[in-house]
């Protein structure tokens, strides 16, 4: 049996069990170790809050109290440390559970500290703040001094558990950037589409959005043996079967979000993706719907960025 099935069978069995997300945190902790913050997942994260930040400066307002929402908070806060270092302003992260604990803020501390001693940091966030970074390295230093709500209070952050469709403790037009990475593939299409519109609601003239979409096959990066096109090969009543609620995946292609965002009536101000690659595509049995409804073009594109600025009153 590969390995991607396994864990298909493994998550959707967790997912009908009490405290699944629990129990699903755990299985990826100790079994697939899809939750420790490796060097490789940490770059990608500190890429990520580089390219929003870069958005929000170029298309947003140049200040240093921006009202900042981010949709998936998860397990470590590294992108609101690199905005609360950067100074760009404080974030507000909303998720449906409370994934991080104490001990994860301080690995993602740690894992900041670490990377500037190596000299690997400079790249991502060339210009931190002295003051700020000092903090960082007090917490580290001093871990018992801080709980988690005033870990959080010092990095500028405020984590919100809500259904991000009804976000009632953000008022109308007041949130002057949103942001997310790889949180959209995991939310089903009419979901995705109240959580737009609430977004559309809370924030300002003149905001800006910028949204990181992964359209792989998540399982691909569990088992390499498959390619990351390898779930277009199932029709979507197949694809229900294999699919989980506690970890699931939409198969969107980046056409299908565009087209959400026309529907919407949300701008694309820009927009930049990974092309994927043709040839580990031709490689899928693509589904005869999915072909009939993208070029293989489309189908191929494996990330990418949505980027909206909302016109002035």
């Amino acid at each position: 049996m590969k390995k991607w099935i396994a864990k298909a069978l493994v998550q959707k069995a967790i997912s009908y069990l009490p405290f699944r997300e629990r129990v699903n945190y755990l299985f990826q902790k100790y079994v697939t170790k899809g939750v420790d913050l490796t060097d490789e997942h940490f770059g990608y994260k500190i890429q990520h809050a580089k390219d929003h930040i870069q958005y929000l400066l170029r298309y947003g307002d140049k200040k240093q109290d921006n009202l900042i929402v981010e949709l998936g908070t998860g397990w470590y806060p590294v992108v609101p440390i690199c905005i609360f270092l950067q100074g760009v302003g404080r974030v507000i992260s909303i998720d449906i559970r409370d994934w991080t604990t104490k001990a994860q803020q301080l690995v993602a501390i740690n894992k900041f500290l670490e990377w500037a001693d190596r000299g690997m940091l400079a790249e991502y966030l060339p210009n931190p703040i002295p003051e700020r970074w000092e903090i960082l390295k007090h917490i580290s230093a001093h871990p018992d001094q801080y709980s988690k709500s005033e870990i959080n209070e010092l990095i500028g952050l405020t984590t919100l558990v809500a259904d991000a469709r009804h976000i009632e403790a953000i008022d109308n037009q007041s949130i002057d950037f949103i942001c997310s990475n790889n949180t959209f593939e995991h939310i089903y299409p009419e979901i995705l589409r109240g959580i737009l519109r609430d977004f559309a609601r809370i924030i300002k003239p003149g905001g800006v959005m910028s949204h990181f979409i992964d359209l792989s096959d998540h399982f691909a990066h569990f088992d390499h043996s498959i390619t990351i096109y390898n779930f277009l090969r199932f029709s979507d009543r197949s694809w229900e079967l294999i699919d989980n609620v506690i970890q699931p995946q939409n198969r969107l292609r980046f056409k299908a979000y565009k087209l959400m965002y026309q529907e919407l009536g949300i701008p694309i101000t820009a927009e930049d993706v990974r092309p994927g690659s043709l040839d580990l595509l031709a490689q899928v049995p693509v589904h005869p719907a999915l072909q009939e409804a993208y070029t293989r073009e489309e189908l191929a594109i494996s990330h990418g960025y949505l980027v909206s600025k909302f016109p002035p009153s």
